[in-house]
């Protein structure tokens, strides 16, 4: 989910007229519901039922089901820190990757570990990147590198 896409919606007036759009009834409360027609509506986002129940209970301090002002702005936060993470990590997946390939290859991993001084054979690149190949093609995807980065 991506509720805003800089730090500067953090701001308490920015987050305020944040909340009110979502706040489709204006009872001072968010539902799963309201925060699904508005992802769909303001962000072209389908977040199923579940997925936005799921959002809610994340940061849902009083266990209503619902989403106060200060939780929208936990959620909001959240998810802004997720984003930042998410384009962090594709960066650092960049530098690894081979130029157009989409993917970390037992080369491209030697050639960016050597450029940071940790020189290793092949095979142990080979070895760092069987680790963690979850679909067994030999390289790393984005996605295999994200689990192996959180690991």
């Amino acid at each position: 989910m991506v509720v805003a896409s800089s730090t500067s919606a953090s701001s308490s007036s920015e987050l305020g007229s944040l909340f009110a759009a979502f706040d489709k009834d204006a009872d001072g409360r968010i539902s799963a519901a309201e925060l699904r027609l508005c992802m769909k509506a303001t962000l072209g986002e389908d977040v199923s039922a579940e997925d936005a129940e799921a959002l809610v209970a994340s940061v849902d301090a009083d266990g209503d089901g619902l989403l106060d002002a200060d939780e929208f702005a936990r959620l909001v936060h959240a998810e802004v820190g997720e984003e930042e993470r998410h384009r962090g990590l594709r960066q650092a997946f960049g530098m690894y990757e081979m130029e157009g390939q989409g993917c970390i290859t037992p080369t491209s991993l030697k050639r960016m570990l050597s450029r940071l001084g940790a020189h290793q054979e092949i095979d142990d690149c080979r070895a760092m990147i069987c680790r963690f190949d979850l679909d067994g093609d030999g390289v790393l995807s984005f996605h295999e590198f994200k689990i192996m980065m959180n690991a």
